[in-house]
């Protein structure tokens, strides 16, 4: 029992893993990459229709959108890689034409019998695909079966498409009740294949539609004694179907102890015999190839009278090759010597004169021998555990030579769109138009400006209005509503509290709390000063600055509106001090908390308890001398506030005159911040002079939305050569 190579196979398997991860990951990408040219090439289409420079059109009409097709068909071998790399077992496919004795090797390698596996003289008898692993175990098996739409799409789609029939069902009642065209496709070939639509399927439909599924595929868990309920098909002396249970399997899966116990992780995969009129034999068999197999074995029986390399023979071959990839390294066959027949000299004679057929090696044996087909066997099982890794290795080096010539041919594409548009067509009037545009703008912005500065500066001196209007509604209130208890109040808290100055030294910091209170409403005066300020400066930049198409936001929301709007980078390399300036001032507060809260608090210490500004009780306190103490106080307080507030009235407008020349400074005379203006309002000027530069603003448009269609490719595109499957 060669044990290493079980082993070997099982590491193979394992080692597999990670390179079916890999192309996973480009299979998304290439799906990324082909939605991102279809846009483009929407894109293409689109401005074929709205430009009209003959150059640039003719430009666009070169860009080659074939390499969609390219991909789309690369993404598909690599699905199927992928499929193949995911298994949990190394296949060998089983492919011959129908009668040639390869339903009698699967039984000899197997165990099998011809319950599973029937080899009956006379027609096709395996009517399905299966796959027979070795396992073990007792042997079962797995019947898939056909949903009503994989059965339409995958079988009867393809008996209306080979016949030219236009009306395809798009139900199982939709079969059963619609009349087949009356005139029919002459040649015996579709007329043999018309009667199999007919007898087989339509006639029979009630016999095995019970099976086939409304939603999904469904898998059946079957017994040995079952497996040929759903594999073979037979016929009586009319050649009309006595079983129909295989019309609505997909495929079974057997699960058997190999003869050969040193088969390991393997699995044999056959397909129904070629030559039959049934339809989707070729392509069930390319669909198992591509998907399902690592190594294939052809099975030819020679006729012992007439024997030669015919045109089947190859077309069989090629028909392989379409699916696997260097079939040459991955394939063997196998002769059938046949003892009844006596095709020995037969055998020998095509083993000696093989050519254009490239196998690995091409062996004579008696496939229903069980000896005789292990020894084959044991052949291909070593061949595969001391060569599999490295054909998988060829694949993917091969696969990932077409993704760099992929790559290669769509960035050849991409630089031809990037320059369809040409550089700027109307770059020089494009300049005509917004220079002077340009420079006016500046000279009236920096003049508005400076002009609101001046007049700020005027008033920063100034009692700013809606700040008094706060502070003395605040004071107002502050008398009008001390917080001071009654004497009443006074008598009950100072039984309870144990004493008059018990009682008094509790309300003091009541009253204290009351009154603090009345001074947050400022905040509101300072906001409302503030908001006015920016809504000036909001004003000239609409006004002069003619910035109002950028944004529907007005007053302080419009410059804050700018300052998400201006990019980090306006000269490359350099963070933008224009954008810099409008988050300062959109970001400029003035608030109780911070500019005058500490400024109050000092003057509160009359009403904090044990603090040397305290009125103190006499000796023989009474309700009403703490009633006469805490009013003094309060008094005191609120007079020492309004006299610092008073001192206050003007610090909102010298707040205002600040942050606005600071302002100036960032965006009227930083160094650069003049071009920073010109590039940035260049790049928005279809939206400030929007009368001007209007059909422009079309063409930039369409031009921008280009260019970035084409760099969402090329970045795709680019990403492709870092997926690498070596």
């Amino acid at each position: 029992m060669n044990i290493n190579r079980t082993a070997r196979i099982a590491s193979i398997i394992e080692k597999r893993r990670p390179l079916a991860q890999k192309i996973e990951g480009v299979e998304a990408n290439l799906k990324s990459l082909v939605s991102a040219l279809r846009n483009l090439e929407d894109n293409r289409n689109q401005l074929l229709t709205r430009v009209d420079e003959p150059n640039v059109k003719g430009q666009l009409k070169e860009i080659d959108f074939s390499t969609i097709q390219l991909i789309e068909e690369e993404s598909k071998k690599l699905k199927t890689l992928r499929k193949r790399l995911s298994r949990p077992t190394l296949n060998i496919g089983v492919v011959g034409r129908m009668g040639q004795g390869k339903s009698t090797l699967l039984k000899s390698l197997s165990g099998l019998t011809d319950n599973e596996i029937p080899a009956y003289e006379g027609g096709a008898c395996t009517a399905v695909r299966s796959t027979i692993e070795n396992k073990n175990e007792a042997t079962k098996a797995e019947v898939t079966l056909h949903s009503e739409q994989s059965f339409l799409e995958e079988v009867i789609w393809l008996y209306y498409d080979k016949l030219g029939f236009t009306n395809k069902p798009t139900s199982l009642d939709d079969f059963a009740n619609k009349p087949f065209p009356d005139q029919l496709p002459s040649g015996a070939t579709n007329e043999e294949t018309y009667k199999r639509l007919c007898e087989d399927y339509h006639y029979n439909l009630e016999r095995y539609r019970e099976l086939l599924t409304p939603g999904t595929v469904k898998t059946l868990q079957i017994r040995n004694e079952e497996i040929p309920d759903y594999v073979i098909q037979k016929r009586d002396k009319d050649h009309r179907l006595t079983t129909f249970k295989h019309l609505a399997v997909r495929e079974v899966k057997i699960f058997c102890p190999f003869k050969n116990s040193d088969s390991g992780k393997i699995a044999l995969v056959d397909v129904p015999g070629l030559g039959d009129t049934k339809l989707g034999d070729e392509e069930l068999m390319l669909q198992t190839l591509g998907q399902e197999v690592d190594v294939v074995l052809f099975i030819r029986r020679p006729d012992p009278q007439r024997y030669q390399w015919q045109a089947v023979d190859t077309q069989l071959y090629d028909t392989a090759a379409k699916a696997l990839n260097n079939l040459a390294g991955r394939s063997f066959m196998v002769l059938n010597h046949s003892v009844r027949t006596d095709n020995l000299k037969a055998c020998e004679a095509l083993q000696s004169s093989i050519d254009t057929i490239k196998v690995v090696r091409c062996e004579v044996a008696d496939c229903s021998n069980p000896n005789d087909a292990n020894r084959v066997f044991d052949l291909v099982l070593d061949y595969l555990a001391n060569n599999i890794e490295s054909l998988d290795k060829d694949y993917a080096k091969s696969c990932q030579e077409s993704l760099s010539h992929i790559e290669a041919k769509v960035k050849t594409e991409l630089d031809k769109a990037r320059n369809s548009l040409g550089k700027e067509v109307q770059q020089n009037k494009d300049a005509q138009l917004f220079v002077p545009r340009f420079n006016q703008l500046w000279k009236n912005l920096r003049n508005g400006l400076q002009e609101l500065l001046q007049e700020l500066r005027k008033q920063r001196d100034d009692v700013d209005t809606n700040f008094k209007a706060e502070v003395d509604e605040a004071i107002q209130n502050c008398r009008e509503d001390t917080g001071i208890p009654s004497i009443e109040k006074i008598e009950i808290q100072a039984r309870s509290t144990g004493g008059y100055p018990n009682a008094y030294y509790q309300y003091l910091p009541e009253v204290r709390a009351h009154l603090s209170h009345k001074f947050l409403s400022l905040d509101e005066g300072l906001k409302l000063s503030l908001e006015q300020v920016k809504s000036q400066v909001a004003e000239v930049l609409i006004n002069q600055g003619r910035l109002g198409g950028l944004t529907k936001a007005r007053g302080s929301e419009l410059i804050r509106g700018m300052a998400k709007l201006l990019p980090e980078q306006l000269i490359p390399g350099e963070p933008s001090k224009l954008k810099f300036g409008f988050q300062l001032l959109a970001e400029f507060e003035l608030s109780y908390r911070g500019f005058i809260q500490h400024r109050i608090r000092q003057h509160l210490d009359g009403l904090t308890p044990n603090e040397p500004a305290t009125l103190q009780l006499s000796t023989s306190p009474s309700a009403q001398q703490v009633f006469l103490n805490l009013k003094t106080a309060h008094a005191e307080a609120v007079y020492q506030c309004e006299n610092a507030l008073e001192n206050l009235l003007s610090e909102p407008s010298q707040a205002a005159f600040a942050i606005v020349e600071e302002f100036l400074d960032r965006i009227l005379r930083a160094e650069d911040v003049e071009s920073e203006w010109r590039i940035f309002l260049d790049d928005v000027r279809s939206e400030v002079w929007p009368d001007e530069f209007k059909q422009l603003n079309e063409r930039t448009r369409m031009r921008r939305e280009w260019l970035d269609a084409v760099e969402r490719a090329a970045q795709i595109n680019k990403s492709n050569s870092m997926h690498s499957l070596n």
